[in-house]
This record gives C-alpha cells, sequence and structure tokens, in this order.
C-alpha cells in the first residue's frame, strides 16, 4: 500500500483545523499540520485531532509547506505520496482517495484538484480568485502548451518528483510554481474536479486586497521568469 502524508499549511485556523484533520481518510499514514505563526488555539487543536503539529515562525505559505517537506525529510521512512490541502475547511479531504488516484492507478506524476463551477459553493471563490486563476492558467498554455485549469491548494504528487522540483518560493507563489516546474520537469499530470465550499473564517489572500495584489503579482511574476528561461 502507497504511503500517504498530508501537508497542511494553517495560520490562525482554530475553527476549521479540527474538521480537516478530522475528514482525512484513516488510511492516511501522517498527517503534518504547520502553524505559519498562529496566535489562537490552532496548534492545540491539532494536536487533540492527531495531528503532527510543527510551527514556522516565518509568514508565508510556502514557507509553511516547505518546513513540512524538511520534517518529512528528516523521517527514516519516507513516503510514496504527499498531499496538500488548506487549513480553512473549503476543501473536501475526504477526497483525498480521488485525488491520488491517478498516481496510484495509471502511475501519473501529479494531480490538482480543479475547483469548476459546477462543485463550486456560491461565494466560496473570490473574483480576484477567479479572475487571477483564468490569467494564470490561460498564460500557462500559452506559453507551455498546458492543460491547467486551476491553481488549486488541494493537490497531490510523488514525493520524489515534489524533491526534484527543488522547490523555493516562501509566499503566494508556491502553487504556481509547482505547476510551471511539473511542465519544465515535463512530468506526467492531470487534473481531477472536486468540490469546494466557503472557507471557515478570513482568508489571508483572496479577503484582503494586499493578499490579492501580493498573490497576483507573485504569479505573474513565476510565470513570466520561466517564459523567458
Amino acid at each position: 500500500m502507497q504511503k500517504i502524508n498530508v501537508i497542511i499549511p494553517a495560520f490562525n485556523e482554530q475553527d476549521s483545523i479540527g474538521q480537516v484533520i478530522q475528514d482525512v481518510p484513516d488510511h492516511v499514514e501522517e498527517v503534518i499540520v504547520v502553524s505559519n505563526n498562529s496566535t489562537d488555539q490552532t496548534e492545540r487543536t491539532a494536536k487533540k485531532a492527531g495531528a503532527t503539529v510543527l510551527t514556522e515562525s516565518n509568514p508565508g505559505y510556502g514557507y509553511a509547506c516547505l518546513k513540512g517537506m524538511s520534517y518529512i525529510a528528516a523521517k527514516e521512512t519516507k513516503p510514496d505520496i504527499v498531499v496538500f490541502l488548506d487549513g480553512d475547511y473549503s476543501d473536501y479531504p475526504e477526497q483525498l482517495d480521488e485525488l491520488i488516484k491517478p498516481i496510484i492507478q495509471d502511475n501519473l506524476d501529479f494531480v490538482i484538484g480543479a475547483r469548476v463551477k459546477r462543485l463550486r459553493e456560491d461565494g466560496s471563490m473570490t473574483f480576484p480568485q477567479r479572475f487571477g486563476n483564468a490569467l494564470a492558467t490561460t498564460l500557462m498554455r500559452w506559453f507551455f502548451g498546458s492543460r491547467f485549469t486551476d491553481l488549486g491548494p488541494f493537490r497531490a504528487i510523488k514525493y520524489d518528483k515534489l524533491l526534484a522540483l527543488k522547490m523555493e518560493d516562501k509566499t503566494y507563489g508556491w502553487t504556481v510554481e509547482m505547476q510551471l516546474k511539473a511542465l519544465k520537469q515535463k512530468l506526467t499530470y492531470t487534473e481531477i474536479p472536486v468540490k469546494y465550499r466557503n472557507r471557515i473564517g478570513v482568508s489571508k489572500v483572496s479577503g484582503t486586497v494586499k493578499g490579492a495584489i501580493f498573490a497576483g503579482v507573485k504569479i505573474l511574476g513565476w510565470i513570466f521568469k520561466y517564459s523567458f528561461k
């Protein structure tokens, strides 16, 4: 059986993180919650729910993901697949088995959970999110011939392929960096449609003008950087 590790970056998600962990399928070997400078009860709640809890004092989504990867790298037994998902309960963790199915059955390297309109709750994706996704995926299609339609945070990748990407973005560009590097390294990939609901709490990115602007700049920066390599 394939060993699965889940990495969940979390910043002040005390009201949602327990539900997220609870809904992760039982066969997952380890759920790793990375508290990214949380000032509430996120860490205590996550531990109580059975997750391994790490702390990352540098603010930034990428910092938290890299912390989780460093923890896995130090383990004696490495996973076969790493799954990333958000801690705000907008993703449906119980869909993890659908997400990893193309890796296990079809031997693909990388799978994105695409938040398609027909499966999204009304209001679950803000206009900046929808616009940013459309712009980024259109540019990736033009410049790289990609088939991506979303930058969704719910994603699965073979552990050895994840290491080969040599991820480096510390903040908002993490998701698009992974997809661009997957294209550059010619990883086999697909998307599967996933459900998406209104998050618990306020988004740290799309819920603020500053967050939306910084995310947009990061995403476009990565795309244009790779376009001219």
